[in-house]
Order: C-alpha cells, then structure tokens, then sequence
C-alpha cells in the first residue's frame, strides 16, 4: 500500500498539523505513529522514553511504522527520529516521502521549553541542533518533496504540499 503522503522532519517542523490539514484537504485520513505507539502501549510517549528508555521506543516506533504504511493510504506523520531505523528507511522506499524542512530558530521557538519532548529536555537548542546535524541529510536523501514549512501558516504549507503532490508523477 502507498500513503498519500509520508511527513518527515525535525521536532517542531509541524508534520501533525500539517498533516492533519493536509488529509483534509486531499479527502484522505490522517495518522500519526506517535499516537499509535501512544495507542498500544497506554502511555504518552515522554512517560514511555522516561519509564524505558529510547531504545524500547524506537522499537515501538518501528512497529507502528510498518503497520501504517501497510494499512494506511492517506496522510501519515512519522516522528522525526523514526528515519533514523535502517528498516524504516526501506519502508519507505517507493513512498510519497515528503520533508517539511524549518530552520534551527523557527523548531526552538514552536517547541519552547521541550517538556513534552524528552529527547530535548535540559537544553532543547543544544540537542536540536545536534538532531537537525544527524537527522538533516537523512531527510534530504529519503524526501521525493521538499517543502519549506516556516514562513507560512500551516494551512498555506499544506494547500502549497498539496499542490506539489498533484504534480508528482504516479
């Protein structure tokens, strides 16, 4: 099965929001695979991260990504370090791969304090500038689409993605 779209990028990129505007527009559903890992293990992902630890998400993550591209074919937003996994980068070979790519400055300010994100937690710009230098060229080299996700509101981000999306050959 092929998504209609696969969001990745950096914590604070918007790829939730966006791609909840975006499915609306296209007439598609929307899926995140934090929710869903959110959904199996009975835990908002910071409690899981804290209780045990990133490896045991990452696993999670992965599952929750192969579910959804095998039964999803609407809109779907991968967590930003979830491209990260070997597999999950074969996954998405052949999909509709689409980086929202924002700037260092814009990702600080959409995620403030980072409490909510324990991968940043104690100095969000020191350890989101060493994510944007790990995860960036991963980004660039799965994207099919590149667009820029900070300047604009998420609603024109999304009526911009959806128009590029038409024009991509099948």
């Amino acid at each position: 099965m092929r998504a209609a779209a696969v969001l990745i990028g950096a914590p604070g990129s918007g790829k939730t929001t966006v791609g909840t505007l975006l499915a609306a527009r296209l007439g598609v559903g929307f899926r995140d695979t934090d929710h869903d890992v959110e959904a199996a293990c009975g835990m908002p992902v910071p409690v899981l991260v804290r209780r045990h630890g990133e490896a045991h998400f990452r696993a999670l993550e992965r599952e929750a990504v192969r579910a959804a591209l095998d039964g999803h074919d609407g809109v779907l937003a991968l967590g930003g370090g979830a491209v990260l996994d070997p597999a999950t980068q074969r996954l998405l070979a052949g999909q509709r791969v689409v980086h929202l790519q924002v700037a260092l400055e814009t990702a600080l300010a959409r995620i403030g304090d980072a409490d909510d994100r324990p991968l940043l937690t104690g100095d969000p710009e020191t350890r989101l500038r060493e994510l944007f230098r790990v995860r960036g060229p991963v980004y660039r080299r799965l994207a099919r689409l590149t667009v820029p996700a900070d300047t604009d509101s998420a609603d024109v981000t999304a009526e911009r993605l959806a128009d590029a999306l038409a024009a991509l050959p099948a």
